[in-house]
């Protein structure tokens, strides 16, 4: 859910579909709310339930939830700036959300 809302900001951001200010918002808010969802999923305790998952996530604990933390606060941003109802700033925040999403899933995504 969390990828399928963000894609949607992005498709704007790249003019890919129409700029929407409601929609960009709505969905802002479903990917900050959703961006704190996940992480529980990758402790310890799931290593051998969690498929697609590097190793190196279970050995670099304290690395994973920063990129967590940054993640989240990144959402943040992308909703306020959703809020702002402005194109350009809707895709700046949008850059630097997805490039926290790809610095993770880079360090501990194996597909």
């Amino acid at each position: 859910m969390l990828g399928q809302h963000f894609v949607r900001i992005g498709a704007m951001t790249r003019g890919r579909t129409p700029y929407d200010a409601r929609a960009a918002i709505e969905n802002a808010e479903i990917v900050a709310a959703l961006s704190r969802l996940p992480w529980s999923a990758f402790t310890p305790a799931t290593e051998k339930i969690s498929p697609g998952v590097k190793p190196e996530l279970w050995t670099e604990q304290a690395r994973f939830r920063e990129q967590h933390e940054k993640m989240a606060t990144e959402s943040a941003k992308l909703l306020a700036a959703a809020k702002t109802q402005n194109l350009d700033n809707l895709k700046s925040a949008f850059a630097s959300a997805a490039a926290t999403c790809k610095s993770c899933h880079d360090a501990y995504r194996t597909n």
